[in-house]
């Protein structure tokens, strides 16, 4: 489920919905990913290459549903892998690789947006669910029986894009870590550096601010 549907479902009150699917694993073989870094580790750039290959895709989707912007995700993701790149030796496997360099890009995609703040972003709907026609919430918002019938994709995409510019650089980055990528609980906490506990109460009270602004769609 993308933050559309997750808005969605919050609006109609579903706060306890299963989280959303996340993107394709970026490896299926943790053993092989850990043979990969300790090539990388020693030079070896065709090792770094196939991680940057398997991961690239993950990372990127973060930093465009951090920054709103297709060239600016893509530049950052990378300045990640080469910042990644010349820390490697530091990297210890205390998590695993994924987890560390999503650190990384969460950080420089905060900081890009600190030096950007007078600047506002926004996302698409249709960039973040391309379906979003399709889905069956808003079909149901759009059906006779909704008293809101007539709500179009740009009425949803500006109260949301709204909303989110609305919550404070935590909060919005575990609504994308969660509602977006599809990340657990407990890989944002290691992320972020915080307690689980407090990944969950940042991630209630963002939906609780997004219920709000979105309270007009509800049927």
């Amino acid at each position: 489920m993308l933050v559309v549907a997750a808005a969605f479902k919050i609006t109609l009150n579903s706060m306890d919905a299963t989280p959303p699917q996340s993107l394709p694993s970026a490896t299926s073989d943790p053993a092989e990913e850990r043979a990969l870094v300790r090539r990388a580790q020693h030079q070896d750039l065709a090792a770094y290459e196939e991680l940057v290959r398997r991961h690239h895709p993950r990372i990127y989707n973060l930093l465009y549903h951090m920054t709103a912007n297709r060239e600016d995700a893509e530049d950052l993701a990378q300045e990640v892998f080469v910042k990644a790149y010349a820390a490697l030796r530091r990297f210890h496997g205390h998590s695993s690789f994924y987890t560390w360099i999503y650190r990384i890009a969460v950080n420089h995609a905060l900081n890009f947006r600190a030096k950007r703040r007078h600047t506002t972003a926004t996302l698409r709907l249709d960039d973040m669910d391309q379906g979003i026609e399709r889905d069956p919430d808003f079909v149901a918002l759009r059906s006779r029986e909704s008293p809101v019938r007539d709500v179009t994709v740009n009425e949803l995409q500006n109260k949301l894009n709204t909303a989110l510019q609305t919550l404070s650089e935590p909060h919005r980055t575990v609504v994308v870590l969660h509602d977006i990528q599809g990340l657990r609980h407990h890989e944002i906490a290691r992320i972020m550096k915080t307690s689980e506990g407090t990944v969950r109460s940042r991630l209630f009270y963002a939906r609780q601010l997004l219920q709000q602004e979105l309270a007009e769609f509800a049927p």
